[in-house]
């Protein structure tokens, strides 16, 4: 838990794609963002923040930058966030944020970036939800008041079933494996969720959660002989690198307790640095095959994070 910080800059813009502009003040609303704001809305980077001292850095290159000249909502000074995670909550006054992405992807390089060949924003930047809005103007103290570190297995969960979609039928597997991670790999699992069995549901949540730096991705369901189970052949369109081991011990071990085991059809694989995992959507099944792997999951991520130390 890092001091008490405070408000910099508050900066808003009524386009996407532009700097934003410094603002006396700005409402936050719940569930939201900044009214006015152009990245506000019903998703997960409702609001921008980021420190005062990295941006001071960029200003030692020779730039001449002014707040929210990254697209910033909330500049910071004072308080560390050098090891603010996914799920770290920020009370800024009476408001508070929950971080929900750390960096972004950048599809075209900014002005900044061909200025001082570096942008800090896709690298630097903390996204975030509004949990609780209220009026935010610089000089606001701000402190982390949940502290969820980058060390932390930040995992995700997707169940995909037409019948839980649809609500016929009640997820179990789901919180069951969300449960499992958090137990036995102190996992925060940040996102979790349920799909249908349509390819193009399947395939944008996983392909979305990597760019938000999830380390894992477990998916429940779909793995069957059934005619709309996919989920495996979604999966091998969007990995770049199989894992093949994971897929056979899983059925191996689960074999030992049933001959079922050998039709479930569940892949694992690489997207990016996120490792993605199938497993079958009962819940027995899904908590045992999960468990026959879940000792291995720690070092799979510290490889895909770039320590490729050995820590035995």
């Amino acid at each position: 838990m890092s001091g008490i910080g405070r408000i910099k800059y508050v900066c808003l813009s009524e386009r996407k794609g532009t700097t934003k502009q410094v603002v006396d003040s700005g409402k936050l609303i719940d569930n939201y963002g900044f009214e006015g704001d152009a990245h506000a809305g019903d998703w997960h980077r409702q609001i921008s923040l980021l420190d005062e001292a990295d941006i001071e850095a960029m200003r030692s290159n020779g730039l001449d930058l002014k707040p929210g000249a990254f697209g910033e909502n909330l500049v910071l000074e004072g308080v560390d966030l050098d090891d603010v995670g996914i799920g770290s909550l920020i009370r800024i006054g009476d408001s508070e944020v929950e971080i929900t992405q750390i960096g972004k992807v950048c599809h075209t390089r900014c002005q900044i970036y061909y200025l001082s060949g570096d942008c800090i924003m896709p690298r630097l930047g903390l996204f975030a939800r509004v949990n609780v809005g209220g009026e935010i103007t610089p000089g606001l103290p701000v402190e982390i008041s949940r502290l969820v570190e980058r060390k932390t297995i930040q995992a995700a969960v997707l169940t995909v079933s037409d019948s839980c979609a649809a609500g016929k039928a009640t997820d179990t597997s789901g919180p069951a494996v969300s449960e499992l991670l958090r137990s036995e790999l102190d996992a925060h699992v940040g996102w979790s969720g349920i799909v249908a069995d349509e390819e193009k549901d399947i395939s944008s949540i996983l392909k979305d959660l990597p760019s938000r730096k999830f380390d894992l991705i477990v998916t429940t369901g779909g793995t069957g002989f059934g005619p709309r189970d996919i989920t495996p052949e979604v999966t091998r369109k969007i990995v770049d690198r199989d894992v093949p081991g994971f897929a056979e011990a899983m059925r191996a071990a689960s074999a030992r307790i049933t001959d079922h085991a050998w039709l479930q059809r569940g892949v694992c694989g690489i997207y990016r640095s996120t490792l993605i995992i199938n497993l079958p959507g009962s819940k027995k099944g899904a908590v045992e095959n999960l468990k026959s792997i879940i000792n291995l999951i720690p070092h799979a991520i510290r490889h895909l994070r770039g320590d490729t130390h050995d820590h035995s």
